[in-house]
């Protein structure tokens, strides 16, 4: 029309998907970041800005439409971060600055398979949630800042010198019961060792049913939580498994073996020389077993989120996330974030494969080129039968650099002041940010090759494949009956350029780099896929690795609610949901426990 003053619009750059198309889709992603296509994406509804988020101590039913299938049935457990923000403290409002930060927030979705006296009667889907830091946000309200040591909460520029020096040798603040720590990253059940707080609980064991239900973060302790009402009611230190498992840092992922229900992890103690202690607490002992103690003099400490259990090693990387002075600068800077080294293509990651089977302790050393990982994705072996060496492959979401850690600062997610035009303007730093679904190959000789010691010479490990974004992304999850085996299927949250968090999901085919993303609404964030297998039918072959279902507890940034997500996890399309009136936080991760057909929960194996 003449004389029209309508500014044109700009073609939409399309996630292509397939193998043949995934250098374009990264570099179209790369360019919808530096454009700021994600300003039109409400990420600050319900999960960070959105205030209101309540606990719903419930249950309260949601209303389901679509369908989730009855073996689905079970209780979702959901983890992560449910306040942001506290009013009226001495020092104003006080605000959370990174996403991992959040004062913690745990839910429970239980999903009520159809009455045995009415085949015809729909799934039901009930929810409650709790807070478990409330003793913490208490303190803050009443001092105006945070009296632990935090992820990455920028320090109080009023602390001087002085200050600092006293952080370093104060020692750490008394816990004031279990809704004082800030834990809730993840969920792990049934910790053999730790005797229960919980009412009426009965001793930890595998293959009973749930029995203890703990959640976890990047430090040396654990919370207890009630499996019925989420109250914490306990918490323990891994010094309760072991004496010498006193260093303050460990894994938000622990490792279960998927045939004893052992779980693994390390310890990591700090200062004059950096200690790893990779430990075993046993299911059928109720002890805990050191597997490996590893330190040498140019070993440094690092920031390190998860690791990697195959059929016959615990294999703990060093990421190039060094924790400055011997690890002191933790406690000196008052948090974890801006205690990490400047980014250094000289820190090489450091690979250690620790016998699990035996005594052995280190069996290999290996080394790859500097780099980062939040999250391992599965670890199997293969065997050289020429040679009788191990083949091990380890898959992790990696990064080139460690700039990814600021990514998720809340002024970044948030779009404050245009700290997130800033951060994605950076052209090296936005495409260091997008994460890459890597494979590493370690060939671990045979036991007769070892004689008494094959860990002194450091090999190189191989990288077998990586994996660019969008056509992979973070929370990796897979089907839980191929952990420590050879999968094909990766889920994950896929960041296709037009959020500044994550955007869709997005299943991932190792074997032929194929993709199929979920057709998600605009401003619909999802969570964790959470992969919830089809059971074997009695007599029947083992069901294919991608036949069961996704359940994602997905925010409605635009109404401002969210809903639990049924994904057909072959075609990642939608066959139900479960539709809250109020918004749920987007969360970190979360554990499905099933039930059993007699109505008795039944162990998940991985």
């Amino acid at each position: 029309m003449a004389g029209s003053t309508e500014t044109p619009t700009k073609p939409p750059r399309e996630v292509l998907g397939g193998s043949k198309n995934e250098d374009t889709d990264f570099e179209n992603t790369v360019q919808r970041m530096r454009d700021a296509d994600f300003e039109d994406w409400p990420n600050e509804a319900g999960n960070l800005k959105f205030e209101g988020l309540d606990e719903i101590r419930g249950p309260v039913d949601l209303t389901v439409k679509g369908s989730i299938p009855s073996w689905a049935a079970g209780t979702l457990y959901r983890t992560g971060p449910g306040l942001f923000m506290i009013d009226d403290t001495p020092k104003g409002t006080f605000r959370t600055t990174h996403w991992f930060d959040g004062f913690g927030q745990s839910h429970r979705f239980d999903i009520i398979a159809n009455s045995r006296d009415d085949a015809d009667a729909p799934i039901r889907v009930q929810y409650s949630s709790k807070r478990q830091s409330q003793a913490l946000i208490d303190a803050v309200r009443k001092d105006g800042k945070r009296p632990d040591v935090s992820f990455g909460q920028r320090a109080d520029p009023c602390i001087g010198l002085f200050g600092k020096i006293m952080s370093v040798w104060r020692p750490p603040p008394t816990s004031q019961g279990p809704s004082f720590d800030n834990v809730c990253v993840d969920i792990l059940p049934n910790v053999p060792g730790l005797p229960s707080e919980a009412k009426g609980a009965a001793e930890s064991g595998h293959r009973s049913g749930l029995k203890t239900l703990w959640l976890t973060t990047d430090a040396g302790v654990m919370k207890e939580v009630d499996q019925h009402t989420l109250e914490p009611v306990g918490v323990a230190r891994q010094e309760k498994l072991h004496p010498l498992l006193k260093g303050p840092l460990s894994c938000a992922h622990a490792q279960r073996d998927p045939n004893t229900g052992d779980i693994f992890n390390y310890n990591l103690e700090m200062g004059y020389r950096t200690t790893y202690r990779i430990f075993r607490a046993s299911v059928s002992t109720g002890k805990t077993d050191i597997l490996a103690t590893i330190s040498y003099p140019d070993l440094k400490p690092a920031y390190i989120h998860s690791f990697f259990l195959s059929p016959s090693f615990v294999i703990l990387c060093v990421p190039s996330s060094h924790l400055g002075m011997r690890g002191i600068a933790v406690p000196w800077k008052g948090n974890i974030v801006d205690a990490i080294e400047p980014f250094d293509e000289s820190k090489l990651c450091r690979w250690f494969v620790v016998d699990r089977l035996g005594d052995r302790g280190v069996v290999a050393e290996f080394e790859s080129p500097a780099g980062f990982f939040f999250h391992s994705v599965n670890s199997f072996e293969e065997r050289d039968e020429e040679t009788g060496d191990t083949i091990v492959h380890c898959d992790a979401i990696a990064y080139p650099t460690n700039d990814v850690i600021r990514a998720f600062e809340l002024d970044v997610i948030l779009q404050t002041n245009g700290v997130a035009k800033k951060f994605w303007g950076d052209e090296d730093r936005n495409r260091s940010c997008h994460a890459k679904l890597t494979r590493h190959k370690f060939r671990v000789p045979g036991l007769d090759a070892h004689g008494t010691d094959g860990s002194n010479t450091r090999l190189s490990a191989e990288k077998v494949f990586e994996i660019k974004a969008p056509h992979a992304g973070e929370l990796p999850t897979i089907n839980p009956a191929y952990a420590t085996k050879k999968h094909r299927y990766v889920y994950s949250l896929a960041n296709r350029g037009y959020s500044s968090l994550l955007d869709s999901l997005v299943k991932t085919d190792i074997a032929t780099r194929d993709t199929v993303f979920w057709d998600n609404p605009k401003g619909h964030s999802p969570g964790e896929a959470i992969f919830v297998p089809r059971p074997k039918p009695q007599g029947g072959e083992d069901p294919e690795e991608d036949d069961g279902v996704l359940l994602s507890v997905v925010l409605d940034g635009v109404n401002k609610s969210s809903y639990l997500l049924c994904l057909d996890a072959r075609t990642m399309e939608e066959l139900g949901r479960a539709e809250c009136d109020f918004a749920i936080a987007v969360g970190f991760h979360g554990l499905h426990w099933p039930s059993a057909p007699n109505g008795v929960s039944a162990a998940p194996l991985s």
